[in-house]
C-alpha cells in the first residue's frame, strides 16, 4: 500500500465544540487508527488558526493538515493586507470555498471551526464538500460523536460559563472514549477561546476538571 493511501486511512475521532456565554470550548481525544491498528495515542486534533480562532479535525491526517496550513497562511495575509483581524466569518467562508472547489476530489475531513470576533462567539461545522452550518449551542464530529451527543444533549444549558463548558466537553469526550473503539488515546486536547484570546488547557488543569465533574 502506498504511503499516501496509508495516510488517508488514519481515521477515528471524537471532537466537540461548545458555545458558552464567555468562551468557545474546542476539544478532542487523541487516538488515531488505521483499520484495526492504533496508529497514534497522542495525536493533536485541536489547532489554533489565529489568536481567537481554532479548528478541530476528523478524517484523514494529510487532508486536514493541508487545510490547516492554508487557513493559517490566509489568516496572516488577510491581517497584513487589510490591517484588520481575521474574523470567524472570513475563516469559515474561505474554508468552505476551498473545500467546495475540490468537491470532485474532496478533502476527507469533517471540521469544527470556533472562535470570537466583534459579532460574538461562534462554532461552525463543515462537511467535506464545504457545507458550513453555524451551531448555536454545540456540535460533535467523528466516529464517537453519537456518544458525545448523548452527553451534550443531556447536560448543555444556555448561558454556561467557560468552566462549565470545559467540564461538559471532558464528560462528552470521556463518554466517547469509553464506547467508541476508534476514539481514545492518552489525553484530551482542549482549546478555550475568550474575547481576550485563546489558550490550550494543560493536562494538569484537565485532571482537575476530571476530579471536579
Amino acid at each position: 500500500m502506498a504511503v499516501q493511501e496509508i495516510e488517508q486511512k488514519k481515521t477515528g475521532t471524537t471532537t466537540v465544540g461548545i458555545v458558552c456565554k464567555d468562551a468557545v470550548v474546542l476539544a478532542s481525544e487523541s487516538k488515531s487508527t488505521m483499520g484495526y491498528l492504533v496508529a497514534g495515542k497522542e495525536v493533536e486534533k485541536v489547532y489554533q488558526i489565529d489568536e481567537k480562532i481554532g479548528l478541530t479535525i476528523a478524517g484523514a491526517v494529510g487532508d486536514t493538515q493541508t487545510l490547516i496550513r492554508v487557513l493559517r497562511a490566509e489568516a496572516a495575509l488577510y491581517k497584513n493586507m487589510r490591517g484588520a483581524d481575521f474574523t470567524v466569518r472570513a475563516a469559515i467562508t474561505l474554508l468552505s470555498n476551498v473545500m467546495q472547489g475540490s468537491r470532485y476530489y474532496p478533502y476527507y475531513a469533517m471540521l469544527v471551526l470556533g472562535g470570537h470576533d466583534k459579532a460574538g462567539f461562534h462554532v461552525y461545522s463543515i462537511d467535506p464538500f464545504g457545507g458550513a452550518e453555524e451551531e448555536k449551542k454545540y456540535v460533535s464530529t467523528g466516529s464517537g460523536s453519537p456518544f458525545a451527543y448523548g452527553v451534550l444533549e443531556d447536560a448543555y444549558k444556555d448561558g454556561m460559563t467557560k468552566e462549565e463548558g470545559m467540564k461538559l466537553a471532558v464528560r462528552a469526550i470521556k463518554s466517547a472514549k469509553e464506547r467508541d473503539i476508534a476514539s481514545g488515546g492518552t489525553k484530551i486536547n482542549m482549546l478555550v477561546i475568550t474575547k481576550d484570546g485563546s489558550e490550550f488547557i494543560s493536562e494538569e488543569k484537565l485532571r482537575e476538571v476530571h476530579r471536579e465533574k
